[in-house]
């Protein structure tokens, strides 16, 4: 008899929360109808980059972490960028504000803080509204330890006291 009622009441419920799902999905809102009866339109932007590696290769300690991403709008219409972001705070992108028109060129420069040794794998990632839609940029290299300057010269004679003649 518990069972009954159980099946039962699982049942009533079952129906209550599908008739409950009916009825707001029919609530004479437009929920996703823009997904469903037309989609948003394509862009016809491209963005064409010259590299989308970078490579260092072999850099000292403190030198220069600049590189630049050069890129061109192959498209029919404005390229915008949205966000350039990199993969942690010691890569920093600088992304064109203003849109690209189209047949025009831009650049992304990046900036790596050198002053960390060992070897250098990020990525840039750059958001617009290009047909490709999100690209990665690379940057690689290594970087190796400035040699430490030493603190007193050796084999050198110091230069306050005399030396004995012989």
């Amino acid at each position: 008899m518990k069972k009954l009622i159980y099946t039962l009441g699982f049942v009533a419920s079952l129906s209550f929360v599908s008739f409950a799902q009916e009825h707001s999905a029919n609530d004479g809102h437009n929920h996703g109808a823009a997904t469903t009866a037309s989609t948003a339109p394509v862009s016809t932007a491209e963005i064409k980059f010259d590299k989308m590696v970078h490579d260092y290769g072999e850099i000292k300690q403190g030198d220069n972490g600049e590189c630049v991403f050069k890129f061109k709008n192959t498209g029919k219409e404005p390229l915008i960028i949205t966000m350039c972001q990199g993969s942690c705070g010691c890569t920093v992108p600088q992304c064109p504000k203003d849109p690209i028109l189209p047949g025009k060129s831009g650049e992304i420069k990046v900036k790596y803080d050198s002053n960390r040794v060992g070897p250098i794998s990020k990525s840039v990632s750059v958001q617009s509204n290009a047909k490709s839609g999100t690209q990665t940029l690379q940057i690689k290299g290594n970087i190796s330890a400035k040699p430490v300057e030493e603190a007193f010269p050796t084999n050198q004679p110091s230069q306050g006291a005399p030396l004995e003649k012989k």
